[in-house]
């Protein structure tokens, strides 16, 4: 019961923050300090369109890519223009090691433009083969994480993986492969398939702990309101009667031998992990159909990718859209990202705010600490066991809420041709 509300409430809560304002041309906020700052670049391209995706993302053309890497790079030396620095990059898709030529040239260029002391990248199983591991290796690569999902064959059939990016026993082959090749390689895992029991999922749990990954990453299954058809097609009907129980169990098996770098990240080590939102209070999205967060300004670049790289062309920010957080908001938002983490420091979090949080923030402590989701241990609010099931309710729906911002948009044309206003009208509906 309270974990529906709370889902309810949040659900709410950021399909109100995810409506973008009308009327300006959106912009860029200035350089306004030295805090950390996230470099989020986005390559959004793969071999196979799986039917839960909502990220921008396009069925590979060679051509199609290298036009796209090297208007990236433009868009890179822009933001080094606007005197903005950078201490980590994380490059997401899509599929962003389908070319690792341009992915050189581009980490390349982002090193010498900026003060980057780590390097995340995603890949999928299929590119897990020595020459590209030895290349991926050499690049210069921190961390590299593997979208598996699960190493059930017949989820991965089911999702449309199979046949590309290998079964469950050769997922596994590669993984030992790429052991040890990289500061920390991270499993990208997922949870609640339709068609998913226990048994399925202490399968997946056996297989990551006797491989004994550096990192596991294991959220829900998100699906936004245009791809829950696709997915009740291809998956079967996505419900929540199951997800805590999921949850639960990860979390009790994982937990022996990680520690928590989120309420749905399992590390080993200390290292960078696929939330930035945690690690980073601020972190720019380069790219098209890519989402940033900059001085309180959260902005979204245009997701048709011939008008992305014809701004580029012309020396412009291909943005689409931008939105001003009201102080409340941004308070409110450090508030959730930051406990998505486990625990928040409540001295850190007065100071940024100058010594006062607003009434509704501080109702919400209240009311979380009386439900069990948290626990104050000076200097910091913790979540507690139920607490941290509450994070995961609660960030499925942030997700969830971009994700459907990004589904009227990512359709090629469709993010400058379509009002913004007729946009979030269809996703708020």
């Amino acid at each position: 019961m309270i974990s529906s509300l709370v889902g309810y409430m949040a659900r709410r809560n950021f399909s109100r923050v995810m409506r973008f304002e009308e009327g300006q041309r959106p912009s860029l906020p200035a350089v306004s300090s030295g805090e950390p700052r996230l470099l989020y670049l986005h390559v959004p391209f793969c071999e196979r369109l799986c039917p839960y995706c909502s990220f921008n993302r396009f069925v590979f053309e060679e051509g199609r890519c290298r036009e796209y890497f090297s208007a990236l790079r433009k868009e890179i030396r822009l933001y080094k223009e606007k005197g903005y620095n950078f201490g980590g990059v994380y490059v997401g898709g899509g599929t962003p090691t389908l070319l690792l030529d341009e992915l050189e040239e581009t980490l390349d260029l982002v090193r010498r433009c900026f003060s980057i002391r780590e390097v995340s990248v995603e890949t999928n199983p299929n590119h897990l083969v020595p020459e590209r591991l030895e290349r991926l290796s050499r690049i210069g690569i921190n961390r590299l994480s593997v979208g598996i999902q699960s190493f059930n064959d017949d989820l991965l059939k089911a999702m449309d993986r199979y046949d590309k990016y290998g079964s469950g026993a050769e997922i596994v082959e590669r993984l030992q492969q790429a052991q040890g090749r990289f500061d920390t390689l991270n499993a990208d895992m997922i949870f609640n398939f339709p068609s998913q029991d226990m048994a399925m999922l202490d399968r997946d749990l056996d297989i990551l702990l006797d491989l004994g990954v550096d990192q596991v990453t294991w959220y829900p299954l998100m699906v936004s309101d245009s791809t829950r058809q696709l997915v009740t097609r291809t998956l079967g009907a996505v419900g929540k009667g199951r997800e805590k129980a999921f949850y639960e169990r990860i979390r009790e098996r994982l937990g022996r031998e990680y520690r928590f770098s989120s309420a749905w990240c399992f590390s080993r080590k200390g290292t960078m992990i696929d939330e930035y939102i945690v690690d980073y209070d601020e972190y720019a999205g380069l790219g098209s159909g890519s989402i940033g967060y900059l001085d309180g300004v959260c902005y979204a670049n245009t997701f048709d990718l011939a008008e992305y790289c014809r701004r580029l062309d012309r020396g412009e920010l291909p943005l689409m859209a931008a939105r001003t957080f009201t102080l409340e908001e941004r308070m409110r938002y450090d508030f959730v990202m930051k406990l998505f983490s486990t625990k928040l420091n409540h001295s850190q979090l007065m100071a940024k705010y100058g010594g006062h949080l607003s009434p509704r923030l501080w109702l919400d402590l209240i009311l979380f600490r009386l439900v069990g989701a948290l626990r104050y241990s000076e200097p910091d609010w913790r979540l507690t066991k139920w607490g941290c099931y509450l994070w995961v309710v609660i960030m499925r729906e942030f997700f969830t809420a971009v994700n459907n911002f990004r589904d009227f948009c990512r359709a090629e044309g469709r993010g400058a041709d379509m009002p913004l206003s007729k946009i979030q009208e269809q996703t708020h509906e």
